[in-house]
């Protein structure tokens, strides 16, 4: 699976922000704001129906 583009949020802060995953290559992540490594990667938004 190709990586793309997903949102991040670090636990420790509320920080989000965007960045590339790659199921593949699993490597620690660290907030760009807190420096904290405590990040999830969010589930995708799911499109408001009417």
């Amino acid at each position: 699976m190709p990586a793309r583009e997903t949102t991040f949020k670090c636990l420790k802060c509320g920080h989000e922000y965007k960045g590339m995953y790659d199921p593949d290559n699993i490597t620690e992540r660290t907030c760009p704001k807190c420096r904290s490594n405590s990040v999830r990667r969010l589930p995708p938004a799911k499109p408001v129906g009417k």
